[in-house]
């Protein structure tokens, strides 16, 4: 193996526990599906297919791990590799172990209700990459951050990714991936503005059980940390990101064909 494979390698192993099983999943689904190996039809959602019995229950997961083809298929993963380890390492939201799983299960539930139910979206790994690109801006306001040519202030990414979409993929695909806006500023309201602000409850707790699943009480999480055996947080890239611009054309109609950019 040659000396970048094996960095690739120990990078991705070094990646905390939520995103190194996000993007594994990807690899592996997404390889399948677009080597052929596997019918896209049979991964992506379809309400009917869940509210029957039985139910194709696996839709609900699989519809958020399905990369482009082609190119898009490295970036994609790369990109979500960047955002979510970004936030699951260096993100202050999520100070205790299993936080970071807790936010991603309440964005995807929120996807799959505005996309899924309400709009008939079929894909939704796009939406999933905007939600993790906006906590991410969020956490990062002040900085900057590359769109295509362009520095913009790293706050106003998520708006000029859904304007591209807009652009590329038409209103219909760039209001399925705005629902990722939609579920982590959700998210963001709920746990950190209403409470703070408005003096209200944060209803959005990690179960204790997730917590000892991720290690709460052991010698490996001390404040944020995951242990020696991940990468440090200052190898995580936070404080420029670079754009890049995927289409992906697909005969399920499930995604625009303009959809995002990405990190560094």
């Amino acid at each position: 193996m040659s000396g970048g494979g094996v960095d690739i390698m120990d990078r991705f192993w070094s990646a905390p526990p939520v995103t190194r099983t996000i993007v594994a999943a990807m690899f592996v689904e997404s390889a399948l599906v677009h080597s052929g190996l596997v019918n896209g039809m049979r991964v992506i959602y379809f309400t009917p297919f869940i509210f029957k019995f039985p139910p194709e229950l696996w839709r609900l997961l699989s519809s958020f791990i399905l990369t482009g083809g082609g190119f898009n298929f490295v970036f994609d993963l790369y990109f979500m590799f960047t955002y979510s380890s970004g936030l699951e390492l260096n993100s202050p939201r999520f100070t205790q172990p299993g936080d970071f799983f807790t936010y991603v299960f309440f964005v995807a539930t929120a996807i799959w209700i505005s996309g899924g139910l309400v709009l008939g979206a079929h894909i939704f790994t796009s939406s999933l990459m905007l939600a993790f690109i906006y906590t991410f801006a969020q956490d990062n306001r002040g900085k900057k951050a590359h769109f295509v040519i362009l520095q913009i202030p790293v706050e106003l990414l998520p708006w000029a990714m859904l304007t591209l979409t807009l652009i590329m993929g038409g209103p219909q695909a760039a209001l399925q991936q705005a629902t990722g806006v939609f579920a982590a500023h959700l998210y963001d309201f709920l746990t950190r503005l209403y409470p703070t602000f408005q003096g209200g409850r944060n209803y959005i707790q990690t179960p204790a059980a997730i917590k000892r699943y991720f290690g709460a009480g052991t010698s490996a999480y001390n404040h944020k940390a995951y242990g020696t055996s991940f990468r440090p947080a200052q190898n995580v890239p936070q404080q420029q990101s670079r754009g890049w611009t995927s289409g992906f054309s697909n005969s399920w109609g499930g995604r625009g064909s303009g959809r995002r950019l990405g990190g560094d």
